[in-house]
C-alpha cells in the first residue's frame, strides 16, 4: 500500500473518527424492508421535522409511480419481505395510492403519515387496499399525549384529527401503529402507558405498538453525538443486536435533482456520503460507516424507523 494511500485512509472522515480511530460500520447483510421516500412535501409546517418538510417544499422531489416500479421490481428479485414509506406526507403525493397499490400486490407494506386532512380526503381511494393480497399498517405520527403541546408543534386541531383517522382506520380493519417524540430521561413505560389512556377515550385499541423517537434535530444539523468506534460496535454489541441496525437489513429510494437514488436508512438522506448508488444491488455492497449524528440514535436506544427486525 502507497504512502498516499494509508495517508488517505488516516485522513478520511468516512473512514476514520476525528481523533484517527477506525470508525464503526454495518456491512449489510440482505435486503428485507425497501423504503421509499415520497417527497419533503407535506401538508405541515412541523419546526422539528427531521426532513425539513413543509407545504411546496421538493429537497427531495414527489416520487412518481413509474420511478417507483423498477425499485418494487428489483427488491423482489433480491427477496424483499416488506415496503415502507415515509415523507413528507405521503397522502399528497398524486400517485402514491398508485403506488402503493402495486406494492401491495407483492408484500406487506407499513405507510408513515400524520393522519390529517390528506389521508382523510383520500379515505374513499384507501379502503379498497384492504382488499389487495397483502395488507398495510398505518403509522401515525402524534407527538405528545397531551394536545396542546401537541398541536404547537404540528397546527392547532391537528392532535384531534389524527386520532380521529387512527380510530377509523383501525374500525375499518386496518393495523395502525403510532410514533411520538421521546422525552430526554423519561420514564418509557409511562410515556407510552399515558398514550394508551388517549386510545381509550377515541375508541382506539391500547394494545397498538408503539415507537419512541429521540430528537432527530433538523436536515444539516451535527448535533454533539459522541462518534462511534469499530471498539464500541464489539465492545457494546453483539453479532446480534449489530444485525438489527436498519441499514443492515434496508435501503431507502429517494429522488433528488430528476435523479432516484439509493440511501443507506432512511434518516441519512442530508449527507451525500450515504448516497449508494443508483441500483439496490450496489447498494449493498457498501460498507455503511456509521458516521451521521443520527447514527448514534441507532447505536444507544435501539432507535429504528423500522417495526422489523432482521
Amino acid at each position: 500500500m502507497s504512502t498516499d494511500t494509508i495517508e488517505f485512509i488516516e485522513a478520511n472522515p468516512w473512514l476514520r473518527t476525528s481523533k484517527g480511530e477506525p470508525r464503526g460500520y454495518i456491512q449489510p447483510e440482505k435486503l428485507t424492508e425497501l423504503w421509499f421516500h415520497t417527497g419533503t412535501t407535506c401538508n405541515l409546517r412541523c419546526p422539528f421535522c427531521l426532513e425539513g418538510s413543509k407545504p411546496g417544499d421538493t429537497r427531495i422531489q414527489p416520487l412518481k409511480l413509474d420511478d417507483a416500479r423498477p425499485f418494487i421490481e428489483e427488491a423482489l428479485e433480491m427477496g424483499v419481505e416488506q415496503f415502507s414509506f415515509t415523507g413528507g406526507e405521503p397522502f399528497v403525493v398524486n400517485d402514491f395510492i398508485q403506488i402503493l397499490d402495486l406494492a401491495l400486490t407483492h408484500r406487506p407494506c407499513l405507510v408513515l403519515t400524520n393522519a390529517t386532512e390528506p389521508l382523510f380526503n383520500r379515505f374513499s381511494d384507501v379502503l379498497p387496499l384492504l382488499d389487495k393480497p397483502h395488507p398495510v399498517r398505518f403509522r401515525v405520527s402524534i407527538d405528545y399525549p397531551d394536545e396542546k403541546r401537541h398541536d404547537a408543534g404540528r397546527g392547532a386541531g391537528n392532535f384531534r384529527r389524527a386520532l380521529k383517522t387512527m380510530k377509523r382506520l383501525a374500525d375499518h380493519g386496518f393495523s395502525v401503529s403510532l410514533a411520538r417524540q421521546r422525552d430526554k430521561d423519561e420514564d418509557v413505560e409511562a410515556a407510552d402507558e399515558r398514550f394508551r389512556e388517549v386510545f381509550d377515550t377515541y375508541g382506539i385499541p391500547r394494545d397498538i405498538n408503539i415507537v419512541s423517537f429521540p430528537d432527530f434535530l433538523t436536515p444539516g444539523s451535527t448535533g454533539h453525538s459522541p462518534e462511534i468506534t469499530e471498539s464500541c460496535m464489539t465492545t457494546y454489541h453483539t453479532e446480534e443486536t449489530r444485525a438489527d441496525f436498519m441499514c443492515n437489513y434496508s435501503k431507502m429510494v429517494l429522488k433528488k435533482n430528476g435523479r432516484m437514488r439509493v440511501y443507506a436508512c432512511t434518516l441519512v438522506d442530508d449527507d451525500e456520503d450515504y448516497d449508494l448508488g443508483g441500483t439496490l444491488t450496489d447498494s449493498m455492497k457498501a460498507r455503511i460507516m456509521l458516521k451521521h449524528h443520527r447514527c448514534f440514535s441507532c447505536f444507544a436506544y435501539g432507535a429504528s424507523c423500522s417495526e422489523r427486525k432482521s
